[in-house]
C-alpha cells in the first residue's frame, strides 16, 4: 500500500459534518487510544516470556486457542435471538463477560500475528483498501451483496445460483 493511501485511511475526517457518513461517525462509540496493538503485543510477549510459554505458542496452537475463545464468545450470544447494538438487554454481568471474551480473542489474535510475524495494523489497512476496491461505495451503499455480484453486474450477467 502506498504511503498516501495509508495516510488517507489514517486521516479520515469525522468532524466536518458535511458528509452524512462522516457526520454519523462523530457521534458513534469510540475505543480508547491506549494501549495500541503494539503495546498489547509487547505486554503479552513479556507475559508469555515470564512464564516460559513461547515454547507452546506455535502459530497453530495460538490459532486453536483463538478459535476456542471465539466459541466462548458465541456461546454468550447463543439463543439470544437478534441482539441490539450496545447490548441494552444484557445484564452488566453479561456485558462484562462479553468484554472478557473479546479481550481473550484480541490477545490471542495479536499473539498469533506476533508468532506469524505479521504486522497486524499494516495488514488491517491493506485489507480495508482491498475491501474498498471490492465494495465501491456507488455499488455497495445500503446493499449486502457479495463482491462477486458486483463483478457479475459489471460483466453484464447475473450469478447463476442467485448468490448475493
Amino acid at each position: 500500500m502506498s504511503e498516501s493511501k495509508k495516510q488517507k485511511l489514517l486521516n479520515v475526517d469525522t468532524s466536518d459534518g458535511t458528509d452524512s457518513a462522516n457526520s454519523k461517525l462523530k457521534d458513534e462509540f469510540r475505543f480508547s487510544e491506549d494501549p495500541s496493538l503494539e503495546k498489547i503485543r509487547e505486554i503479552q510477549a513479556v507475559f508469555c516470556r515470564e512464564r516460559n510459554w513461547d515454547q507452546f505458542h506455535t502459530p497453530r496452537n495460538v490459532l486453536l486457542a483463538l478459535v476456542g475463545e471465539v466459541g466462548e464468545l458465541a456461546e454468550i450470544f447463543q439463543w439470544k435471538g437478534e441482539v441490539d447494538v450496545g447490548l441494552p438487554d444484557f445484564s452488566q454481568e453479561e456485558r462484562d463477560h462479553v468484554g472478557q471474551e473479546m479481550s481473550d480473542i484480541l490477545i490471542y489474535l495479536v499473539r498469533l500475528a506476533d508468532r506469524c510475524r505479521i504486522d497486524l495494523p499494516s495488514a488491517v489497512l491493506q485489507k480495508i483498501e482491498h475491501n474498498a476496491q471490492k465494495y465501491p461505495v456507488n455499488k455497495a451503499y445500503g446493499n449486502n451483496k457479495k463482491y462477486t455480484a458486483y463483478a457479475a453486474e459489471d460483466a453484464g450477467k447475473a450469478l447463476p445460483n442467485g448468490d448475493q
